[in-house]
């Protein structure tokens, strides 16, 4: 099966499939391209879902929304951000960065005090930089190595720990005992008291372990959202599932494992 990340080559998501796969994916231009190809059945995606730093990864969070598709791994990425360009540090007059790594590296660039540029993906900014030799490009090592810029800083993260969690996503859902992860997305439709106690409940009283909660905007107007979940699989997850069901929306990604990456 193909497997599709968001592209051109040396974003963080082609560095993860490669270490997953050993085969070089299929390179696309969005991340909602490469939910189009999953909900069809036509590839395998990986897509990065959250940051330590920066938290939900928009296009990801509303891809979950808008396609059918199941999550069926999970995995995480130190991340570490260079500068790199073709002049030095004193002669660079802009910084190319993606939105997520602007944010990741908010101290950094304040301290630089340079304009920044924001780009659809840390692979676009090694591209600009390459463009233009008075910019600088904040992108990974191993981007710089890939694009050939020469690194001028590192470790521009504003956390020795920052890491990116990716998802990977299928038409059908994962069937293995080795699950150890469940997620889901709750829409309440209406906003009353007392709501986000009355969806937590059925976890709390079970002691099931949640480790992601996190609103997304429903689009049907101010204060209306949506709720994803991540807690551990088990039975007793599925009794809380069941137990919400009777009362809000759900739509089930799955339960999946972790998977390793070596990198």
């Amino acid at each position: 099966m193909v497997i599709a990340v968001l592209g051109p080559a040396g974003t963080f998501s082609h560095e993860v499939a490669v270490a997953l796969t050993g085969a070089e994916p299929l390179l696309l231009p969005t991340i909602s391209a490469v939910f189009v190809l999953a909900e069809k059945g036509e590839a395998i995606g990986i897509v990065p879902i959250e940051n330590s730093e920066a938290g939900g990864v928009g296009p990801t969070l509303d891809g979950l929304c808008r396609y059918d598709v199941k999550i069926t791994g999970e995995c995480y990425l130190p991340v570490h951000h260079t500068l790199a360009s073709f002049v030095s540090i004193e002669e660079v007059t802009e910084i190319y960065a993606h939105p997520q790594t602007h944010e990741q590296c908010s101290e950094a660039f304040d301290r630089l005090d340079l304009p920044v540029i924001h780009t659809s993906s840390n692979a676009a900014s090694a591209l600009k930089a390459q463009e233009n030799r008075q910019a600088a490009a904040a992108i990974s090592e191993a981007a710089a190595a890939y694009y050939r810029i020469p690194i001028i800083l590192r470790n521009l993260e504003n956390s020795t720990t920052n890491t990116t969690r990716f998802i990977r996503i299928e038409k059908n859902g994962y069937s293995g005992e080795d699950a150890v992860k469940c997620s889901v997305l709750i829409d309440p439709m209406k906003d009353v008291p007392g709501l986000l106690h009355a969806l937590l409940s059925p976890f709390a009283e079970r002691k099931i372990n949640l480790s992601r909660i996190e609103s997304r905007p429903s689009g049907r107007g101010i204060g209306s959202y949506r709720f994803f979940l991540d807690f551990e699989a088990g039975a007793l997850a599925e009794d809380a599932i069941n137990e919400l069901k009777k009362t809000v929306p759900i739509r089930e990604f799955g339960c999946y494992p972790k998977l390793l990456v070596q990198i």
